[in-house]
């Protein structure tokens, strides 16, 4: 057991004026995620100099970042109205800053994480995260985002964990990229490059804000016994990527329905096919792909790429066990790109005006049999340094963890993706001894 000590703890705040101090709407997908726990996500470094105060830098430069990327330091604001029985919320910029947590475990190293025995990610990595359990609709009193930063033998790992209603992936790494860059400029003169935040803003004609849910869905029910789930990080190379995609595309090459799978389509086709054929489900048993999408650019007109908030939709193919396995990975691929190209403005929109005439907020986006592809190979994870060198490697922590949730990264080597792999613990050996499946993929 790796022996974790915190050596501080702290709140640290935007160094500007108080001049964002404005309100942000929350739409009905911020709103989705109001009982879901902060997404976590950890990356590892380089020892840095002995000489280098890296917590003082990493504050100083936190602040000035936080004074671009303010809603981050603001807080949630619960409003409850008794003559109906239902609640609203919005983000106040209210500059209360976030929390900042130093924390020592000299006793592990980089390679604990790195390679750890059997490929099995350590049962000690949670205790390096900053936000462990803590759900959406705490943010009322929860900073908006947290940082743990745990100094190892001979590396360092920086953690966070993120209300996922204020921001989603794409704008959480443009946030992390700016602090990085200010950070390693040695100064806050590297913040005058950054433009004025872009937010979101209200796109939602005819839905009224603030939306109003029934307070019964705003409580938070009691947790369920967890199952015995272990993690894996499986590896893809370029040429396991090229492989697939090729193989995949040559399946469905044939029709007038010809479809361009793309390379993540290739590979989470094969994750999902093997995770099946691994599972020992009855042939008419339903399963699911579930994907986070970005829907920027999918909305008519479309939002600015850059602008920030949470703009992300699920995507969800559906078949059974038997037709998955009766059939072959350009088949599941297919299916992927089908449910994928779906995503468009109407279907979007027409979520919201039902979602709010009946506002159900879920307990787990996770169901039976799903398979849930989060995060992205196209964030910019391994480019942020700090000024003693750039990450080594990523790894996600507590929060939304379930059966059959892969978290997407780039691997360290260009062209690379690692897919960090949470599974049923028979599910997941009998998938790290499948001759089939690694012939495309390898533990990390």
């Amino acid at each position: 057991m790796a022996d974790v000590v915190v050596l501080s703890k702290s709140i640290v705040r935007p160094d500007g004026a108080d001049s964002n101090r404005v309100k942000i709407h929350l739409t009905p997908w911020d709103l989705f995620f109001l009982r879901s726990e902060y997404p976590q996500r950890g990356l590892l470094f380089p020892k840095p100099d002995p000489e280098t105060d890296i917590i003082s830098q990493l504050k100083s430069s936190l602040s000035a970042a936080l004074n671009i990327f303010y809603p981050f330091a603001g807080r949630l604001v619960k409003t409850e109205s008794e003559n109906d029985e239902t609640a609203s919320f919005l983000v106040d910029c209210d500059g209360s800053g976030v929390r900042f947590i130093h924390a020592s475990a000299k006793t592990v190293s980089l390679s604990d994480l790195l390679e750890p025995v059997n490929g099995i990610v350590p049962e000690f990595l949670p205790r390096f995260f900053p936000a462990n359990g803590v759900k959406s609709c705490e943010g009322v009193s929860e900073s908006l985002i947290a940082f743990q930063v745990t100094e190892l033998k001979d590396g360092v790992f920086i953690a966070f964990g993120y209300n996922h209603m204020i921001a989603d992936g794409s704008s959480f790494w443009s946030f992390f990229n700016a602090w990085s860059e200010i950070c390693s400029a040695g100064g806050v003169d590297r913040e005058k490059k950054f433009p004025p935040l872009l937010l979101r803003g209200w796109f939602l004609d005819g839905i009224d804000h603030p939306i109003r849910i029934p307070i019964s869905e705003t409580v938070l029910p009691p947790s369920s016994p967890s199952l015995l789930l272990q993690e894996k990080v499986f590896r893809f190379t370029r040429r396991n990527i090229s492989e697939l995609k090729s193989k995949a595309n040559g399946e469905v090459s044939s029709g007038d329905d010809r479809k361009i799978i793309s390379s993540l389509q290739a590979v989470a086709a094969h994750m999902w096919r093997s995770i099946i054929k691994n599972s020992d489900l009855n042939p008419e048993e339903v399963v699911y792909c579930k994907l986070l999408m970005d829907m920027r650019r999918r909305l008519n007109p479309p939002l600015d790429k850059e602008c920030f908030g949470n703009v992300v939709g699920f995507a969800t193919a559906t078949t059974t066990a038997g037709e998955m396995l009766s059939n072959g990975l350009g088949w599941a691929a297919l299916q992927i790109n089908r449910t994928v190209g779906s995503q468009k403005d109407e279907g979007f929109r027409v979520f919201a005006e039902k979602w709010v005439k009946d506002p159900k907020i879920p307990n787990h986006v996770a169901v039976r049999n799903s398979v849930i592809v989060a995060s992205s190979p196209w964030f910019n994870v391994y480019g942020n340094d700090f000024g003693w060198g750039k990450p080594v490697g990523v790894r996600a922590g507590p929060g939304n963890t379930s059966d059959g949730k892969l978290i997407v990264y780039p691997g360290i080597e260009e062209g690379n993706i690692e897919i960090q792999t949470c599974l049923s613990s028979h599910v997941l050996e009998k998938l790290s001894t499948d001759a089939e499946f690694l012939e495309h993929a390898c533990v990390v």
